[in-house]
């Protein structure tokens, strides 16, 4: 007995003594892990590295980036190597950075009209804004429809039925008799006479109702296109582009802007009338495009997230710009959008440098630029509808900048700002995370002018985060604003300001870095109807 209580006794304590050396070891604690000191790598955009880099990728040299030209391929090749020399990867597992997009570069449509058996002829009474479309059309009967607006306050397509049938509107809004306008209730314009987002949107009410033909006057636009489009016939240039996608495009709308003259020859007091009507007229209506395919390029490259590396954030800008005019003059587009396309460069760096210090973001980052911006969203849209290289279903947010290097003349003497659109659209977590990281890192005023759903400029849909947006995925369009050099031989890389340019990257940087870096991906509380139209 007492052997066995000494045995006992000893492994007791042997046990007792195990133990405690366990618990001592448990309770040791681990050396806290460095904080990460974010600032460091955002200190590598510089104004300096970003001057120098513009001052290349807006020079003349480069021909003024439009997309198709020879111009634009030294563009995209000049991204590309900015990228191998950083060793930052290709997106592709091919290890390509170039993603090719298919455009059919097209030319002036052989167009044939007759009103009651009268021709009508090109450039004279009508020019097409459908290039791209190919229709064979006899009816005999056509659609008055007004204004051709179909909005919630006010349709035109109430009671109507326009399937399958040509239809005439026209320029304009109505007015109540006190001066305000019906749609907006006030003495501003709504998008519905706003230029060219007006006729773009009677084009798409046309085309959601179903018209096989869009005939729309108004003579100020007309005769400017007219002339803008004989010039380019007259020296065999092209007129556009549009995504070659490999379906059939003889279902398109046709989308014609005619003369005051041609309408009235079917009723010479139609346009005086703001009431639809249907009117018997023999009408034959046929287009024939002409064009030849290019290929462009996209240019993806990315640093691989530490934890998540099948979430991606998308910085985004386009590398395109509008080319040269007539006179051999350089539009050098320095903002427009050297300014993005730069800051995503230095954006890139940043992040690499993180990674190679052993914080590479717990999500993937791609960096984004797009081609055919200036020709209609048509880089971004071949990414998202066309060919995504990540599942969008993956992709996090979208950063996306277009011009951020210049001051809008409102804005001279209070130059510390940017302005944002889109942030709070789909995502409350995204808004205010943008917010937050500003606050914490740059205090920039953050401007929402533009963010209005009436702001007659849409500026939400006319850059390429709208792509990703209509596919529900969050965004943020940081913009300086236009100014009287956009889109003009004056966009040069010695009126920009770098240090706003700088401060502006840093941000988009911070942001990027916040979403990627954040324990859940942020939440889509407020999707959009993918089915509806906007």
């Amino acid at each position: 007995m007492k052997k066995s209580i000494f045995i006992l006794g000893i492994s007791a304590l042997l046990i007792a003594c195990g133990s405690s050396k366990e618990s001592s070891q448990k309770t040791v604690a681990k050396p806290a892990p460095t904080p990460i000191d974010v600032t460091e790598f955002a200190k590598t955009i510089t104004q300096a590295e970003l001057k120098e880099m513009l001052y290349t990728y807006a020079s003349d040299e480069f021909q003024g980036r439009e997309t198709g030209e020879p111009g634009h391929d030294m563009a995209v090749n000049y991204i590309k190597n900015f990228y191998t020399q950083g060793n930052i990867s290709a997106l592709q597992s091919n290890g390509s950075y170039f993603q090719d997009v298919k455009f059919n570069q097209l030319y002036t449509p052989e167009v044939s009209f007759s009103v009651n058996g009268k021709s009508m002829n090109y450039f004279d009474d009508l020019v097409s804004l459908s290039a791209s479309a190919k229709a064979n059309i006899n009816a005999n009967e056509v659609v008055y429809l007004g204004y051709g607006i179909d909005h919630e306050k006010y349709s035109d397509y109430k009671n109507l039925d326009v399937k399958d049938k040509i239809v005439i509107a026209k320029a304009g809004e109505p007015i109540n008799e006190d001066g305000t306008y019906v749609i907006s209730g006030s003495a501003d314009k709504s998008k519905w006479s706003n230029g060219r987002q007006g006729r773009s949107s009677k084009r798409d009410a046309a085309k959601a109702n179903g018209a096989k033909a869009l005939l729309f006057v108004d003579d100020a636009a007309f005769k400017y296109y007219a002339a803008a489009y004989k010039r380019r016939a007259d020296s065999n240039s092209s007129i556009g582009l549009s995504l070659d996608d490999g379906k059939s495009d003889s279902n398109s709308m046709l989308y014609m802007l005619v003369s005051e003259a041609a309408v009235n020859s079917i009723d010479e007091n139609l346009l005086g009338s703001e009431t639809p009507k249907s009117l018997t007229a023999n009408v034959a209506l046929s287009q024939m495009k002409k064009s030849e395919t290019i290929i462009s390029k996209n240019v993806a490259g990315y640093v691989k997230g530490s934890e998540l590396p099948e979430e991606y954030i998308i910085i985004s800008a386009h590398s395109d710009h509008v080319g040269v005019n007539a006179n051999g003059e350089v539009f050098n587009g320095a903002d427009d959008d050297g300014s993005g396309s730069m800051a995503v460069l230095e954006i890139a760096e940043a992040f690499k440098m993180a990674a190679e210090k052993g914080q590479a973001p717990k999500r993937s980052i791609i960096f984004l630029h797009v081609t055919g911006e200036e020709k209609g969203l048509l880089g971004s849209q071949y990414y998202t509808d066309i060919d995504p290289l990540v599942p969008l279903e993956n992709t996090v947010a979208n950063l996306n900048i277009d011009m951020i290097g210049r001051i809008d003349p409102k804005r001279e003497g209070d130059r510390n700002y940017v302005y944002l659109i889109g942030s709070d659209k789909l995502s409350t977590e995204l808004h205010n995370l943008s917010e937050e990281v500003n606050n914490k890192y740059m205090n920039i005023e953050l401007d929402y002018k533009f963010n209005d759903e009436n702001d007659p400029n849409r500026f939400y849909y006319r850059s390429d985060h709208y792509n990703f947006a209509k596919n529900n995925i969050p965004i943020i369009f940081y913009f300086n604003g236009t100014h009287d050099d956009y889109h003009k031989i004056g966009d040069t890389p010695d009126k920009i300001n770098y240090d706003l340019l700088e401060n502006r990257t840093r941000l988009v940087f911070y942001t990027a870095w916040e979403l990627a870096n954040r324990p859940s991906r942020i939440v889509v509380d407020k999707p959009i109807d993918k089915t509806a139209g906007n």
